[in-house]
């Protein structure tokens, strides 16, 4: 059986001080059960602190994004075996807000949370296949927009980005990715993608992990979802045989909404 695993990505929010803070409110609420890990994905600037409340806790440290070199000329780049020195076992990469196929939002950047860092299909494999290199474990973002779902491309687009993402790497290596479905028109809206439908979708990524590698592999890959993830519909979603955990947003800035949703898992 596939353990839940439970990510919170706070994205850029948190100076040290805060994390401290958060963390410090959130741990006594905790009490996950042997099959759930906990992962938290803060600023680059907040690893230490995380890492240091957290030790000797359920707590692993994750980062937000990482790059394909270990050193080199690549100003304001975090490389993964800076990542791996600052205790960090997790990485988020491929997410929508660096993905960068929908073109950069204009005039009021703030406005469009899409593809301000101009990731695609290939950085985000190149990104995959150095985290692993480095025995960190990704979690890949893959999802469809607003229009994409629309044209009836959803299927097309999360199995096409699943497979790019994994170009050269081996299916032992597949076995042990955490991927994630992020229904791009969900992230921040206030608004969920149905559980039964998101299930469907995390089906739909199996499926291409099983195209590329069979059965056994494609069984073994833990899915999460993520998409405004709340208390009130987690378990609802941590429920369906497709996802094994969620990648939380907003509601992991609040201890005591991450911790229900951390509860919530089966």
């Amino acid at each position: 059986m596939r353990n839940t695993i439970i990510a919170g990505n706070w994205k850029m929010n948190g100076t040290r001080a805060e994390a401290e803070t958060l963390l410090k409110e959130l741990l006594p609420l905790l009490d996950p059960t042997d099959n759930t890990k906990i992962v938290i994905c803060p600023p680059f600037t907040a690893l230490a602190t995380v890492q240091t409340v957290t030790e000797g806790t359920e707590i692993e440290l994750g980062a937000q994004d990482v790059f394909w070199k270990d050193k080199g000329a690549y100003t304001a780049s975090i490389s993964p075996k800076m990542l791996v020195e600052a205790g960090c076992r997790y990485v988020i990469v491929g997410h929508s807000e660096r993905r960068g196929r929908f073109g950069v939002p204009e005039p009021d950047f703030d406005s469009n949370i899409l593809a301000y860092f101009g990731d695609s299909d290939e950085t985000v494999n190149r990104k995959l296949r150095a985290a692993l290199a480095n025995d960190l474990i990704p979690i890949c973002c893959v999802g469809e927009t607003l229009a994409e779902r629309q044209a009836n491309e959803t299927d097309a687009i999360v199995s096409g980005q699943t497979k790019a993402a994994l170009v050269g790497v081996s299916a032992e290596e597949a076995g042990t990715v955490v991927y994630a479905y992020e229904p791009v028109w969900a992230i921040g809206t206030g608004e969920t993608c149905a559980s039964e439908e998101a299930d469907r979708v995390c089906g739909v990524i199996r499926g291409a992990i099983a195209e590329l590698y069979g059965y056994e592999t494609s069984e073994a890959a833990h899915i999460q979802y993520g998409g405004s993830v709340k208390p009130d519909n987690a378990k609802e979603l941590l429920a369906k045989p497709n996802i094994d955990g969620a990648l939380v947003g907003g509601a992991s800035l609040k201890a005591a909404d991450f911790a229900a949703i951390i509860a919530a898992a089966p």
